[in-house]
């Protein structure tokens, strides 16, 4: 199951027509960064394909950062219900360099994700430099981290994102919320 993919110039027309609507699949630390105005944010993390009973009349737009996970997700995207859904092509990067607006947060924090990546290779470069310098059993935390990364892959729920999010730099910016959009359920 594939999405047909639309590009920024024709999904934006149709946008501006009323005929479309733009779903932005992101996490809400990643629409906090940047968004597309006119996009309503619906998570992958809590994506439920029969939550869109307001807009089947309409054209869905679907997309992410780059389309990787707006693909990855056709399946759920595809039973909507929707009249016709799209994958936006390039995603948000893609509308962008068409020339369209995009919100941009300076202040926010870099993605979740991101910081996972930061703190769990560091985590594990840390357990191997202890490990060669002070004593071998170091090389523990490189495997405990090492697991927690398996046992995220395998079940999709990550301690360590959960844990990064309640720290102090990813609170919401003051008067922005990234909440799903009721409109749309």
């Amino acid at each position: 199951m594939t999405l047909k993919k639309i590009d920024p110039k024709t999904a934006h027309a149709m946008l501006k027509s009323g005929e479309a609507v733009l779903i932005d699949v992101r996490e809400p630390d990643e629409w906090i960064k940047e968004h597309v105005p006119e996009a309503h944010l619906v998570p992958l993390s809590g994506f439920n394909p029969g939550d869109f009973p307001k807009d089947h009349d309409k054209i869905a737009v679907f997309h992410c950062r780059s389309g990787g996970r707006t693909e990855a997700a056709a399946p759920q995207i595809l039973r909507t219900g929707f009249r016709e859904v799209y994958q936006l092509d390039g995603g948000i990067e893609g509308w962008r360099d068409a020339g369209y607006k995009v919100n941009e947060t300076a202040k926010a924090p870099i993605s979740i994700m991101r910081q996972v990546q930061i703190a769990a290779g560091s985590l594990v470069l840390l357990g191997l430099v202890l490990a060669v310098l002070v004593n071998p059993w170091f090389a523990a935390v490189s495997a405990v981290v090492g697991a927690g990364l398996t046992q995220a892959a395998v079940t999709g729920t990550c301690a360590m994102a959960s844990l990064l999010k309640h720290m102090p730099w990813n609170r919401v910016i003051s008067g922005q919320k990234a909440v799903a959009d009721p409109a749309l359920i």
